[in-house]
């Protein structure tokens, strides 16, 4: 698929994998939909990046979790670029929380994952797809090995995105055939979420059989080669270096 001139509305954009899937995508010529919510200087910067590529980029700061702000940056994405072609359902959240310690899972925990994780990529999908109908289009949702495995950063984290993963087949059903929406299910990704844990990153990618830890460059390459894939729609797929076989 030609992304010239397509409009990709990307969610939590302004660091790490999102950051990566703006700039490799404006690199392929498409409009950039930069959202963040707290990162507004890392946003500044990766807009600056976007437009010295040549590529046109509107950044807005938008709470996910609110479905009025959602709804309100699909109507901004569509009347400055005149459509939307793709959606990266990226932006999420997490806790540290050792698995065993139950006690630290409180109420708050659960609601804030639970409302950006799950429900700001139900809002975030359903408003695309309110523009994206008429001519079509592709959703990717951001998963997590945690999601497969039920082990990572929290028990509320690993929970929410295997909803994430539910969500994704439930959406194909619901959208098709003009809208394909898939997932992918990383295992560690390079980020700042890992900061502080460096030492734990090197060692965890010892024991993997391609002894590599993804960048998010890797993984925006596959977030490309999934929106552009007419074929596929409600599959989850987990780059993740050999962990999961």
């Amino acid at each position: 698929m030609d992304f010239h001139n397509k409009t990709a509305v990307v969610t939590g954009g302004a660091t790490g994998i999102g950051k990566a899937v703006c700039l490799m995508l404006a690199g392929l010529g498409s409009n950039i939909v930069l959202n963040y919510a707290h990162s507004k200087v890392d946003a500044q910067e990766t807009e600056r990046e976007i437009q010295k590529l040549g590529g046109r980029v509107l950044a807005v700061r938008t709470d996910v979790s609110d479905d009025g702000q959602v709804r309100g940056m699909m109507d901004q994405a569509a009347e400055r670029f005149g459509g939307i072609d793709f959606l990266v359902n990226n932006a999420s959240i997490t806790e540290q929380i050792e698995l065993p310690d139950l006690e630290a899972v409180t109420d708050a925990v659960w609601d804030s994952l639970i409302a950006v994780n799950v429900k700001g990529m139900f809002y975030c999908a359903r408003a695309a797809a309110l523009v994206m109908k008429a001519h079509g289009g592709s959703i990717l949702n951001m998963g997590s090995i945690a999601g497969i495995t039920g082990r990572g950063s929290s028990m509320p984290y690993a929970v929410s995105k295997a909803a994430v993963h539910c969500l994704t087949k439930s959406l194909a059903h619901a959208l098709a055939p003009e809208i394909r929406v898939n997932c992918i299910a990383p295992a560690a990704v390079s980020t700042r979420w890992w900061k502080g844990e460096e030492e734990k990153m090197i060692r965890l990618s010892g024991h993997l059989p391609l002894q590599r830890i993804s960048t998010p460059e890797d993984i925006a390459e596959l977030i490309c080669a999934i929106l552009s894939q007419k074929s596929i729609t409600g599959q989850v797929i987990s780059p993740n270096n050999g962990m999961v076989i």
